[in-house]
């Protein structure tokens, strides 16, 4: 078979020269200016991928949008840099919406630049037209169509503008086809880069501050809860330099997990709803229940983070730093409330109590940081039983045990949603600040952990990747395999191989008592599946087999896939699950 003709790019001039080209030239331009090295995409608009290459901006070829689109979150998550996915219009733009809406939820910039039908074709019904403002109206903060070509560095700026400043999000910009090919003449002018976030840092009032300092300095038990925001702000140092300087004890959501080192001895763990039985915070839930004064931080106050809003007590003073002021008192209302940058307010605020008598605080630190250790002594105990087990199948909570004690500081674990976020909550430790775990929680869609652990790998080539996904959710995303093989991405998947949908059979069951036959799945050989598209596949029938399995897939130069068949009658610590 002969080798297909290869594409010839189309030449770009560089940078702050004028030149003859074609709208599509003074995208990509505007792109490089904007520091964008990526462009998660298939073909279309295939003009913006051609002079995309010739500027020497890599594309990422997913095999479907939606998991794309998994892909720039996280890599967006773990740069500090607005992602760019693109997509053809109807279906392909259509499922575009998942990623967007987690997205829009957990306050990530993406920028998707999708292409629109020629504008001569506009309400005709041509191929595949569809009215994709209302498709995205609801997912992304920012939706517009440019249809005149002197216009098009402007909308360019205008995303990137949306997606990274205030509170982060997803832009969506429409290109119709034949605008793309349409010459136009740029003077080069513009150097502003505006793809990175958070774009414009915002600090709260200073007499806000003060009085937040002072409640803080004064209570009884306070308690910091810092969300995903602080990883968002980049404050994850501002809040380790607040606990320790002023001997606050903190506690993080799922999202929020790593922004403080966990081994820190004021570090509470992961709090929300999963704080039952063999979970790390089940023995701290009265620093919940009982705090006077709480902080919240980048924190939504969702139904998972809250257990259902039980757990928050109603007669605490809360003080709340978001950069969306809806978000701040949306549940809880704020007796102090900080709008700004997580990172900003974080640093006024430690600067403040410096000023304060903090006696209470220092005074109260040995019992605190003993309540503490208490609490996860008793986890320690209790937990031993599941994380040392040596059964088959295999218990997730040893899996998580082996690999806890692999992963290093500056490793990125990615897990799906459902028992896997919460496996690796409560199991995994964060041992340094600003470490990252990466979780889907803003929707907690199925499949979204194999594509956003790609993502990051793309972004952070240096760092190891590690996936943990179940075998329901990792079969929404088993194409993308080949797109690791295609790509040369090298990441480590672990999938929970139980071959049940276990959060719906179990939740089904304590509900309803009975569950509905779509939790069954027939045996899958996952390694096998892996190995068919050219990497690693290792499988694990016992508890004894996951050290070995783990060393090699860590070491090695390709993506491995460990499938582990696992217990399904392992029940994560769910609170509602207890009765």
């Amino acid at each position: 078979m002969s080798e297909p003709t290869p594409i010839k790019t189309i030449a770009a001039k560089p940078m702050g020269m004028r030149y003859h080209a074609t709208v599509a030239h003074v995208v990509g331009q505007a792109l490089k200016r904007h520091g964008v090295t990526h462009i998660f995409g298939q073909s279309l608009p295939s003009m913006v991928h051609l002079v995309g290459e010739s500027l020497g901006i890599t594309q990422v070829a997913y095999r479907q949008e939606n998991t794309g689109g998994y892909m720039a979150d996280a890599y967006a998550r773990t740069t500090g840099k607005a992602a760019v996915i693109t997509a053809q219009n109807g279906p392909a733009a259509a499922i575009l919406v998942a990623p967007l809406a987690e997205a829009l939820k957990a306050s990530i910039p993406i920028v998707a630049l999708v292409q629109e039908v020629a504008r001569d074709q506009t309400d005709r019904n041509a191929f595949q037209e569809l009215n994709h403002t209302d498709v995205f109206s609801s997912c992304a903060k920012w939706v517009r169509t440019v249809n005149v070509a002197s216009r098009i560095e402007d909308y360019i700026d205008m995303a990137f503008t949306a997606a990274t400043s205030g509170r982060p999000g997803p832009a969506v910009l429409m290109l119709p086809a034949d605008l793309l090919t349409e010459p136009y003449e740029s003077n080069g002018e513009r150097t502003q880069c505006l793809g990175h976030f958070p774009l414009d840092r915002i600090a709260p009032d200073q007499d806000r501050i003060a009085e937040a300092a002072k409640l803080l300095a004064e209570a009884k038990r306070p308690l910091v809860i810092a969300g995903g925001g602080v990883h968002v702000s980049g404050g994850a140092q501002a809040l380790a330099d607040l606990q320790e300087n002023c001997s606050l004890p903190i506690a993080t959501t799922v999202m929020g997990k790593g922004a403080v080192d966990e081994t820190h001895p004021l570090s509470v763990g992961v709090v929300g709803y999963f704080m039952g039985t063999y979970s790390r915070t089940r023995y701290l839930r009265e620093m919940v229940t009982d705090a006077d004064v709480i902080m919240l931080i980048g924190n939504r106050t969702n139904q998972n983070g809250s257990d259902s809003w039980s757990l928050y007590p109603k007669d605490a003073k809360y003080i709340h730093i978001d950069i969306d002021p809806s978000e701040i008192g949306r549940n809880y209302e704020a007796t102090v409330r900080l709008l700004g940058d997580a990172k900003l307010s974080l640093e006024a605020l430690t600067a403040e109590l410096g000023k304060l008598d903090l006696s209470v605080r220092e005074d109260a630190r040995s019992s605190v940081e003993g309540q503490i250790a208490e609490g996860k002594e008793k986890h320690a105990a209790e937990s031993k039983v599941v994380r040392e087990a040596t059964g088959t199948p295999v218990r997730p909570e040893r899996l998580m045990q082996e690999l806890d004690a692999r992963i290093g500081t500056d490793d990125v674990v990615v897990a799906d949603a459902s028992y896997s976020s919460i496996w690796i909550a409560n199991y995994l430790t964060a041992r340094s600040v600003g470490s990252r775990f990466l979780t889907p929680r803003g929707l907690a869609g199925l499949g979204w952990g194999f594509p956003m652990a790609m993502g990051v790998k793309v972004g952070n080539p240096d760092k190891r990747v590690i996936a943990l996904v179940g075998d329901g959710g990792f079969a929404h995303a088993w194409a993308e395999l080949e797109t690791a093989s295609r790509m040369g991405i090298n990441v480590v998947v672990m999938v929970l191989n139980n071959q049940i949908l276990g959060y719906q059979i179990h939740a089904e069951n304590i509900k309803f008592g009975a569950h509905t036959t779509a939790v069954y799945f027939s045996p899958v050989d996952h390694a096998g599946i892996a190995e068919s598209c050219g990497l690693n596949g290792i499988r694990v029938e016992t508890a004894d087999e996951i050290g070995a399995a783990l060393d090699a897939a860590l070491a090695n130069d390709k993506t491995t896939l460990i499938d582990v068949r696992t217990d399904p009658n392992a029940y994560p610590p769910i609170s509602a699950f207890e009765s």
